[in-house]
């Protein structure tokens, strides 16, 4: 299996060699540091806990700086981010790194991350509602849901499409292809949309 974290730039076009233009996002991904291996025996499963970027070690609390001293930071400096994949570590130790070099063009992967958070919104934007009609006296029924339900019952029954708050989630986009990799600049080009703004972290695994 292949893992990184990585943090959405913007999107892009890639041209391949037949000339096509390809949309894309850039992500700027890893280098990433092994913090901690956890097994089936001592933690009850299998899992491999990585760290991403540099920050000032300011508001960092001990029991982080305890956690992270054998990563091989600079003085001063903890981690940005730190995240668990949960699989299993293989030959990997603490301090060892990870980068783009793990995948290859072509290969598939799936992107989990936030996406963009809209706030309170109605039926219409949320879910795609055509609203109320725009005659036969239905002054400013536009954007209205309309009604909710049967009267038998009085009361909304749950799962009612309904205004709310939206975005925000945690989604997973499946089989997304890689299309460049720039191991220089520790950059991935990946074909299609990615959930969350500029600045989102991502999980990026590989098959």
């Amino acid at each position: 299996m292949k893992y990184i974290l990585g943090v959405k730039e913007g999107m892009t076009q890639v041209w391949n060699d037949k000339g096509q233009a390809i949309a894309g996002t850039i992500i700027s991904a890893g280098p990433l540091v092994i913090t901690q291996l956890k097994s089936s025996e001592k933690d009850s499963y299998e899992a491999v806990q990585v760290g991403s970027g540099t920050r000032r070690e300011k508001n960092v609390s001990k029991a982080v700086k305890g956690h992270t001293k054998n990563a091989g930071l600079p003085e001063g400096k903890a981690f940005q981010f730190i995240r668990e994949f949960r699989l299993p570590g293989g030959d990997l130790a603490v301090g060892d790194k990870l980068d783009v070099t793990a995948f290859t063009e072509g290969d598939k992967v799936w992107v989990t991350g936030v996406s963009k958070a809209k706030g309170f919104q109605g039926v219409v934007k949320r879910h795609g509602f055509h609203g109320g009609r725009r005659s036969h006296g239905q002054k400013h029924s536009e954007r209205e849901p309309g009604s909710i339900g049967a009267t038998a019952p009085q009361r909304v029954f749950k799962l009612t499409r309904m205004g709310g708050r939206m975005g925000g989630d945690r989604v997973t986009v499946k089989n997304l292809k890689i299309v460049k990799i720039d191991a220089e600049n520790n950059k991935l080009f990946i074909s299609g949309a990615i959930p969350g703004r500029r600045g989102t972290l991502l999980e990026i695994i590989g098959k």
